[in-house]
């Protein structure tokens, strides 16, 4: 139960440091990388980040890595 509490403050205080950071990410077109789907018909969009998720799960990966080492 210990490691679940810590986990999850984690997982909160990365998601604060994300919103906090999201107007200098967005400004590096973070979300908007090749290979991103993106479909537009009428007034309906259909957006998957599908290269955004592969980099961020990599990067997430290595940082849940290097915390356990």
């Amino acid at each position: 139960m210990e490691n679940l509490r810590k986990y999850l403050f984690i997982a909160g205080i990365g998601l604060i440091v994300i919103a906090v950071l999201w107007p200098w990410l967005a400004k590096l077109n973070v979300g908007k990388l090749p290979g991103d789907i993106l479909i537009k018909r009428g007034q309906t969009t259909f957006y998957f980040p599908i290269v955004t998720s592969v980099i961020a799960s990599i990067v997430l990966s290595i940082i849940l890595w290097l915390i356990r080492k």
